[in-house]
């Protein structure tokens, strides 16, 4: 009868700061995803190319750093792997700043993080993405 349950959803937490990171990832392995864990845009970047596992979403800082911004790297992502869902998270002042430059959407979720709010944004956004 595991052939019936279907496999968790994976996503990539990037964020700089471990302790709001781990703590994140934790609550949302609680709520039944797989996560993986980035510090920075380069981190994300090999996940993503090595391909081990499908990943179908990142939530990622509006301060990520790495040879690419969070702005940037939502761009790469949507062009390398469009299959992929991406929520920024961050101050929305200095956030939106950023993404006047670089793209057409801004953070969806404010840091400190809510978990709750995380985990139901993410929830919304995989199930309009599988058509449930």
């Amino acid at each position: 009868m595991a052939d019936d349950v279907p496999d968790p959803q994976c996503l990539i937490v990037a964020d700089a700061d471990v302790l709001v990171r781990n703590a994140l990832a934790e609550y949302l392995r609680h709520c039944g995803y797989k996560v993986f864990e980035a510090a920075t845009s380069d981190e994300v970047v090999i996940a993503l190319e090595e391909g081990a596992v499908k990943i179908d979403a990142l939530l990622a800082d509006a301060e990520l750093t790495g040879r690419q911004n969070a702005f940037a790297l939502r761009i790469w992502v949507r062009d390398h792997h469009p299959g992929v869902e991406v929520v920024l998270a961050g101050n929305v002042d200095a956030a939106a700043k950023a993404a006047g430059q670089l793209c057409d959407e801004g953070p969806h979720l404010k840091r400190p993080y809510d978990p709750e709010s995380v985990a139901a944004h993410i929830k919304r956004l995989l199930a309009k993405t599988r058509g449930d």
